[in-house]
C-alpha cells in the first residue's frame, strides 16, 4: 500500500520535534536554567547553535525542553478528551433519541457556544496557572469534541444489518458499542485525534504566552513567545525559533490528520 505525501511529510515533522524533546531528558547541549549574562543575546554560532536569550540561556535548550512541556500538555489533554468524549458519544449514539442522548448533546452544545481558548483561560484563570490546569483546561474542551464525533460516526452504523444481528443475538448496547460500534469507528477517532493534539499544542502556546501555561523555570514554546516580544526588534530570532517550531509541529500534526484521512477512508483510497 502506497502511503500518501502528506502523511509521510507529516510524520517527518513531527517526529523530528518529538525527537527532540525527547533527546531532552537525557542531553541539551547546556543545562536549561543555566544563566550566563556575559554571553546574553549572542548570536547562533558554534558555542550555541540557536543563540542565547537575554538572560544568556541557551535558546536550543530552551527549545527543547520546552518542546517537551507542550507536547506533553497536549497530549495529556488529548487522552483526556478521548478518555470521557468517546464513552460520552458511545452511550449517546446507543441511547439516540432519549432523554440520555439530548442532555448530552446540549451539553456539548453549551461548551461549543465558547471559543475553546477563552474557556481555556477562564479555567486556568480560576484555578491558578500552571501546567496540570493547562493540561485540565484543554482536556475539558477535547471531551465534547470526541463525544460529538463518536456519536456521529457511531449513529451510522447502528441502523446497519450485523448491527441489528448482534441486537437479536443478545447483547447489550455496550457489548455491541465496545466490540462492533468502536472498532469501525477507530479511523475518525484517529483522525480527530490528530487534529486536536495540534490544537492542544496552540491553546497551550497561547495560555503560556499570557502566563497561564507552565510557570518558570520550566520552559515552554509559548513562554519563549512572551518573553522575546520585547526584544522583538533587538533579537527578533528569539521569537522566530519558538514560533517555527510551534507552526511546524502544528503543520506536522494536521498533515498526519490529512494522510491518516486519505489511508483509512475506502472511498478515498480507491480513488
Amino acid at each position: 500500500m502506497r502511503l500518501p505525501l502528506t502523511l509521510i511529510l507529516g510524520a517527518a515533522l513531527t517526529a523530528f520535534f518529538l525527537g527532540l524533546a525527547l533527546l531532552s531528558f537525557v542531553w541539551t547541549p547546556y543545562p536549561v536554567a543555566a544563566m550566563d549574562i556575559a554571553a546574553k543575546l549572542t548570536p547562533p554560532g558554534p558555542a550555541h547553535w540557536l543563540g542565547t536569550d537575554t538572560y544568556g540561556r541557551d535558546v536550543l535548550s530552551q527549545l527543547m525542553v520546552g518542546g517537551r512541556t507542550s507536547i506533553a500538555v497536549a497530549l495529556v489533554a488529548m487522552g483526556i478528551g478521548i478518555a470521557g468524549g468517546v464513552p460520552l458519544g458511545l452511550w449517546a449514539a446507543a441511547r439516540r433519541g432519549s432523554l440520555v442522548d439530548e442532555v448530552i448533546m446540549r451539553g456539548n452544545d453549551l461548551v461549543f457556544a465558547f471559543p475553546s481558548l477563552v474557556i481555556a483561560i477562564l479555567i486556568t484563570a480560576i484555578l491558578g496557572p500552571g501546567a496540570f490546569n493547562a493540561i485540565l483546561a484543554i482536556g475539558i474542551f477535547n471531551i465534547p469534541v470526541f463525544a460529538r464525533v463518536t456519536r456521529g460516526g457511531a449513529l451510522s452504523l447502528w441502523t446497519l444489518d450485523y448491527i441489528r444481528a448482534a441486537q437479536v443475538a443478545g447483547k447489550g448496547a455496550a457489548r455491541i458499542s465496545a466490540e462492533h460500534v468502536l472498532p469501525n469507528i477507530a479511523n475518525l477517532l484517529i483522525v480527530q485525534g490528530t487534529i486536536q493534539f495540534s490544537l492542544g499544542i496552540l491553546a497551550e502556546a497561547g495560555l503560556s504566552y499570557v502566563g497561564l501555561g507552565a510557570q518558570p523555570p520550566i520552559p515552554s514554546w509559548g513562554k519563549m513567545l512572551a518573553d522575546s516580544q520585547t526584544m522583538i526588534y533587538t533579537a527578533p530570532l528569539l521569537a522566530v525559533f519558538p514560533g517555527l517550531a510551534i507552526v511546524a509541529t502544528v503543520l506536522g500534526l494536521n498533515l498526519i490528520g490529512d494522510g491518516l484521512r486519505d489511508l483509512l477512508d475506502p472511498r478515498l483510497r480507491r480513488k
